[in-house]
């Protein structure tokens, strides 16, 4: 008997005389781009240092196109947004020791977000690898060991024959559900070393599917047909495995009101009768969610910011849809369905019974009423205005990348994102100056629209080196910087906490004229011009800079209580 997977293909005659004869003056480096552009690559961000100079002379020899940031940290948030934007691994080249470490922040927001991030770094030569201190430049004892508790998963090659292997399984690792950063190591002189080896054609690195179990799908089917307050929480997970119009055929079916988490923004239409919007950092959010009989959360972990700060207490049956397995029933018991949540999604579509509920809409409309008066009692009116200057300088499907700064923490609640897959912020790891070079990620990946970056001053002293990448590959980012002379949210926190602020006052440059001496243009705004110059700026072609001197406050939270 014949199985399918004992057939091999048999070569060609022209293809054994490519892989006998192959052309001249390749190395190892080759075969990183080769395989590269073999699994579908056609993007790749980073910086060269001297071991990785293989990698980076073999690009000139390839179709790959490059884009080269300043600081690798910069560089890996460029490529997490590009695998966000086209959900393609991102490949991330990389030099090593201090280059390598530079991208762990980076690394980290990708792993908390599922960004597929493929990088790429090189080593000491192999007979530095092993732990021994032999003194080569930028030798670690084990450069690895930092990586491993970031990314998904860690390859280390040692032969150039193995760099096809360990990368297509590297790719693959990235883009199986759930999404994120991977790392590969070579060695400098396996980059460098001249190879003989066929050129790189076809590496397999399919991703496995993660379908749900069929009896787990059938129990939570029964449980969402017989609920009488159903209701879904929609995380980024249904963002990732672009799974938002299952998602809304299901709260449809089950009349289900669905809020979506702030990594999760866009997965459910902002303005829908069914839409709880965004509010989870409100306890009457958290009263209606607790109240749900049964709740569907798919694509979340429920980790701190998704649970208004670990305050929610479900009294209903939890179902859960979650492809990292680490996050399932982490944090709540739940019938827990360890599945990507598109397949997930259609699974249930699939099985669960239609159930009508003419009061959804209304208590949908009574609960955003709640949230409305509580919001409208701070006096918040400046902030509320800037927030929606920006939403209608934006244009519709033009994607938004925001720092960790006072306006983000708004827009993760308030902001209507229109359209999934459009709002992205650091809320994963926390960590500032991922606005900017995040957007040019994204302007690379799509630079036909318009992108917005949003920062604080503090977060745009992270990124203001890359006003030059900006410049140079001519992307179409605009970058409103909110100056108000510090940490702001720091500057909040520490005066709630202490009665003053300590370490969060800042001496900042001309954000204009700075921006000016990259060749980038620049302008002053005020809250109320924003509107007018945001829309000149993200009309304009090429990279601009707004800054608005402002102080920004954030709305009482309702979890100390």
């Amino acid at each position: 008997m014949t199985h399918d997977h004992d057939l091999v293909l048999r070569p060609t005659a022209a293809q054994i005389s490519a892989a006998l004869n192959p052309p001249p003056g390749r190395n190892g480096g080759d075969l990183v781009v080769e395989t590269l552009a073999g699994l579908g690559a056609t993007t790749v961000f980073g910086l060269p240092g001297q071991h990785a100079l293989g990698m980076f002379d073999a690009l000139r020899r390839s179709s790959l196109r490059y884009v080269g940031l300043r600081v690798e940290n910069n560089a890996g948030f460029a490529a997490d947004a590009y695998g966000r934007i086209t959900g393609e691994a991102a490949p991330l080249l990389l030099s090593t020791g201090p280059g390598a470490l530079t991208s762990l922040a980076a690394l980290q927001e990708a792993a908390a977000a599922s960004a597929p991030v493929l990088a790429i770094s090189s080593q000491v030569p192999t007979a530095g690898l092993g732990g021994g201190r032999h003194g080569y430049l930028h030798e670690l004892p084990d450069q690895a060991a930092s990586f491993r508790g970031v990314v998904k998963s860690v390859h280390t090659v040692r032969t150039q024959s193995q760099i096809p292997s360990a990368i297509a399984a590297a790719w693959k690792s990235a883009l199986t559900a759930p999404h994120g950063p991977v790392w590969v190591e070579i060695p400098q002189d396996v980059l460098l070393s001249p190879t003989v080896l066929p050129v790189v054609t076809a590496p397999d690195a399919t991703p496995e599917d993660l379908v749900p179990r069929p009896e787990l799908t059938a129990a939570a089917a029964h449980l969402l047909s017989h609920a009488a307050r159903p209701a879904i929480i929609a995380g980024g997970g249904v963002v990732r495995a672009d799974a938002s119009g299952k998602l809304l055929l299901l709260a449809e079916k089950l009349q289900a009101p669905v809020v979506t988490t702030f990594g999760g923004k866009g997965a459910f239409p902002w303005n829908h009768p069914l839409s709880l919007q965004s509010w989870l950092e409100d306890r009457h959010t958290t009263d209606f969610l607790e109240d749900a009989d049964v709740l569907l959360v798919v694509g979340s972990g429920l980790g701190e910011l998704s649970s208004n700060y670990h305050t929610f207490k479900p009294r209903g049956r939890v179902i859960q849809i979650e492809a990292d397995l680490g996050k399932l029933e982490s944090n709540h018991p739940a019938l827990g369905l360890h599945a990507d949540a598109r397949l997930a999604l259609q699974a249930l579509l699939e099985t669960v019974e239609g159930r009508t509920d003419a009061s959804a809409p209304q208590r949908v409309r009574d609960l955003l009423a709640k949230v409305a008066a509580r919001i409208s009692a701070q006096e918040l009116t400046l902030e509320q205005d800037v927030l929606a200057a920006v939403r209608r300088a934006l244009p519709a499907g033009s994607p938004s990348f925001w720092d960790m700064t006072i306006l983000a923490y708004w827009a993760w609640s308030a902001f209507d994102p229109r359209g999934a897959n459009t709002m992205h912020s650091a809320q994963g790891a926390g960590g500032l100056g991922y606005g900017f070079p995040a957007a040019l990620g994204a302007a690379a990946a799509d630079p036909t629209r318009p992108v917005l970056a949003v920062s604080g001053d503090g977060g745009a002293l992270y990124s203001i080196a890359e006003l030059a990448t900006a410049r140079q590959y001519d992307l179409p980012v605009t970058w409103l910087i909110v100056d108000d002379g510090g940490y702001g949210i720091l500057r909040e926190y520490m005066t709630d906490a202490f009665g003053q602020a300590t370490a969060t006052e800042l001496t900042r440059p001309d954000y204009v004229a700075l921006a000016e001496s990259f060749g980038v243009p620049g302008i002053r705004t005020s809250p109320g011009t924003l509107r007018e110059d945001l829309t000149k700026a993200l009309t304009a072609p090429g990279p601009s800079v707004v800054v608005l001197p402002a102080v920004l406050r954030m709305f009482a939270p309702t979890h100390l209580g």
